[in-house]
């Protein structure tokens, strides 16, 4: 699948490399996902049922543009470059139809997780203390309204992967490797799930 062709048939702009560096050594550079690798994680994971995706370090909104595409999913994007998070903000006034998307220009940390939100997706945005951080708000969230809820991660740092094991009771529910793996054993999604208990 190509990326500037589906962007076209989105009438969306997402690609691209993100400019400078970020201010705070706990933000990473903006690396935008595939759609082909996009395609292969929802085929084998789709968004069933009711519930909000959110993407944090969402960029300029593929994966919510795409999530909307196959399976009209709301969502939430967080990103704190204001820059990426303008582009983002055009993309969704061209993007076709009416889309129950949001973007949200901040620190994931400071994001208030919502009683729907449902899937959490991460492609390495940030440090692991804020990932603890996040996920500690995603765990209140669901104490105060249960609900079964995921986390997708995209080339899982070893970091994510020790505190979501080790720390919290998220359980490995699916391991997505890619179409084209390039042999680096990172390169795959991993989907966390939080079940819930009766």
């Amino acid at each position: 699948m190509d990326d500037r062709h589906m962007d076209r048939q989105l009438n969306v702009h997402t690609g691209g490399e993100q400019m400078g560096f970020h201010a705070s050594m706990h933000e990473h550079r903006f690396e935008v996902t595939p759609y082909a690798w996009l395609q292969a994680l929802f085929q084998h994971h789709p968004l069933a049922g009711a519930g909000r995706l959110v993407d944090f370090g969402s960029g300029k909104g593929r994966l919510n543009f795409y999530a909307h595409q196959l399976f009209g999913t709301p969502s939430s994007g967080v990103e704190v470059d204001p820059s990426l998070h303008e582009a983002a903000l055009r993309n969704l006034k061209n993007l076709k139809g009416n889309p129950h998307i949001e973007f949200c220009n901040g620190y994931a940390q400071d994001y208030r997780i919502r009683s729907d939100d449902r899937w959490f997706y991460f492609f390495n945005p940030f440090s692991d203390p804020v990932f603890m951080k996040v996920v500690g708000r995603i765990l209140r969230s669901v104490a105060e309204y249960p609900r079964e809820v995921d986390i997708i991660l995209f080339y899982p740092s070893i970091e994510y992967i020790d505190f979501l094991e080790r720390r919290t009771a998220f359980e490995l529910f699916k391991e997505i490797p890619l179409p084209d793996n390039a042999g680096d054993p990172r390169e795959k999604f991993l989907v966390y799930r939080l079940p819930l208990w009766d």
